[in-house]
């Protein structure tokens, strides 16, 4: 599913402006993310690094989980900005695999331009997910 061109270029506009909220003095590789509903509701997300690095909080998750605790469930597109069109990393693209793999990726630089759109599906191929479990 594309999803439409004013709704990728406010998904841009908002990764782009979550990315100054980025906390990262260790790496210095901010990423900012948006996450848009199915509702058109945004969620935006900025990385958070720690001096203990395995309790940093990527952007990506940080703008699902926000989105998660107020109750939602589908979403549409994530837009994801770096300096140079970095993609998720493994975690955030399980994360958000758990709600499903027909979700957009948009990768952008700092600049604006998109690099990739993607369904997560592409990004994760043979996820693990809910239908891994045995019936309980």
């Amino acid at each position: 599913m594309a999803i439409i061109k004013t709704q990728q270029s406010e998904l841009v506009h908002e990764a782009l402006a979550a990315r100054k909220g980025a906390y990262a003095p260790y790496s210095g590789y901010a990423v900012g993310a948006a996450l848009r509903t199915d509702t058109g509701k945004i969620y935006r997300g900025a990385n958070v690094e720690n001096a203990a690095y395995p309790t940093s909080m990527c952007a990506e998750r940080v703008a699902l989980f926000k989105a998660v605790t107020d109750g939602e469930r589908n979403f549409e597109a994530i837009a994801v900005a770096t300096e140079n069109g970095g993609f998720p990393c493994g975690s955030c693209r399980q994360a958000l695999s758990e709600f499903s793999l027909d979700i957009r990726v948009l990768i952008i630089d700092d600049a604006g331009t998109l690099i990739a759109d993607v369904a997560l599906a592409e990004l994760l191929p043979r996820a693990f997910g809910p239908q891994d479990f045995n019936d309980r």
